[in-house]
C-alpha cells in the first residue's frame, strides 16, 4: 500500500432529486457520510478532510466520532467544482495523492480504495480512476499539485466540474481504472435507493 495520501471526501451537495440528505441513508445502520468517511481512513489515508455544504451540522454530526479534517464548501450550490475548490488550500501543498470519493457510493468497499492507490502508485501518470459507463471518474486518485490551479477557478463557469477531463485526457497506458459494477450506483434519485435497497447496500426505509 502507498501511503502519505490524502482522502478527499465530497459531501456536500444538496441531494434536491431525492428530496431527503443521501449522505444520512443508511447501510447496516450506519450513514453513508461516516461509511465513506470511515473507509477512507481505511484506505491509509495520512489525512481524510470532508467537504460539507447542505445540511452542514447534520452531517458532521453523523461523523463526530471520527477523525477528519472538516471543510466547509459555501459555494455548495454550485456544485463539484466547488467543493474541489474549497479543499484546494488543504491539498494542493501537500504534494503525494489525494483520493477523491463521493459519499453516495452505497456499494464502495476498502477494496476499492486499495485498489485504487495501489494502482495510482503503480502508473506513470501517478493517476487512477474508476470505470464509469464509456468515461472515467471518481472514485479517482489525482497529484495533489492538480489542485493548484482551483484557486483561480472562475464557479460562475466551472460550477460542474471536476476532474474528469484531465483523466480523460491521460494516455490509457498510464492510468490505473477500475472497473467495479458496485461503484455505478451512485444515489441521486428514489428509484436509486430502490436498486441499492434491493442489492443489500442500503437499508430499506
Amino acid at each position: 500500500m502507498s501511503d502519505g495520501h490524502i482522502a478527499l471526501v465530497l459531501a456536500a451537495g444538496g441531494s434536491r432529486r431525492l428530496g431527503r440528505p443521501k449522505q444520512l441513508l443508511t447501510r447496516d445502520g450506519e450513514t453513508l457520510v461516516h461509511r465513506t468517511v470511515r473507509l477512507a481512513t481505511e484506505s491509509g489515508a495520512g489525512r481524510v478532510l470532508l467537504v460539507v455544504g447542505a445540511g452542514r451540522a447534520a452531517v458532521e454530526a453523523a461523523v463526530a466520532d471520527l477523525v477528519c479534517e472538516v471543510v466547509f464548501n459555501t459555494a455548495w450550490e454550485r456544485g463539484l467544482a466547488g467543493s474541489l475548490k474549497a479543499a484546494a488550500a488543504r491539498s494542493s501543498g501537500a504534494g503525494g495523492r489525494v483520493l477523491i470519493l463521493p459519499c453516495d457510493l452505497p456499494g464502495l468497499e476498502a477494496s476499492h480504495l486499495h485498489a485504487l492507490v495501489d494502482g495510482a502508485a503503480a502508473t506513470a501518470s501517478g493517476c487512477a480512476a474508476t470505470k464509469l459507463d464509456d468515461a472515467v471518474g471518481v472514485p479517482a486518485v489525482v497529484p495533489a499539485g492538480w489542485f493548484e490551479d482551483l484557486s483561480r477557478m472562475d464557479l460562475s463557469t466551472q460550477a460542474d466540474h471536476g476532474f474528469g477531463a484531465r483523466l480523460r485526457a491521460i494516455d490509457p497506458e498510464a492510468l490505473f481504472v477500475l472497473d467495479a459494477v458496485e461503484l455505478a450506483g451512485d444515489i441521486d434519485t428514489q428509484a436509486d435507493v430502490d436498486a441499492a435497497v434491493a442489492r443489500g447496500w442500503l437499508d430499506r426505509g
